[in-house]
């Protein structure tokens, strides 16, 4: 069975940076799309960034020049370094991966969540 499980998240002052972590756990052979996702109080959720395994990205125009997405095939994680923080950053940021390839073929899984808050 495969879980994602999120880490980092917490308090940061407005300006300063904070750098989360998702591992995916499980039997996995490969990992097509590795993201982040993040949800405020009363939106939608919305995609952060996203890192597909042949190294194509995508960005919230909102996090561009901000944010940074990397990941680690070796061992299944994925990052987010998150700089210039801003009060509208604040929210539950969520991991996803799609395309996870195991011995039962192709699904998609979520983590659970963890919260980000920034202060002014």
């Amino acid at each position: 069975q495969v879980q994602l499980v999120e880490s980092g998240g917490g308090l940061v002052q407005a300006g300063g940076s904070l750098r989360l972590s998702c591992a995916a756990s499980g039997s996995i052979f490969s990992i097509n799309v590795m993201g982040w996702y993040r949800q405020a109080p009363g939106k939608q959720r919305e995609l952060v960034a996203a890192l597909a395994s042949g190294g194509y990205t995508n960005y919230a125009d909102s996090v561009k020049g901000r944010f940074t997405i990397s990941r680690d095939n070796a061992k299944n994680m994925v990052y987010l370094s998150m700089n210039s923080m801003k009060p509208d950053d604040a929210a539950v940021y969520y991991c996803a991966a799609f395309g996870v390839r195991t011995r039962s073929g192709y699904d998609d899984y979520w983590g659970p969540g963890t919260q980000v808050t920034v202060s002014s």
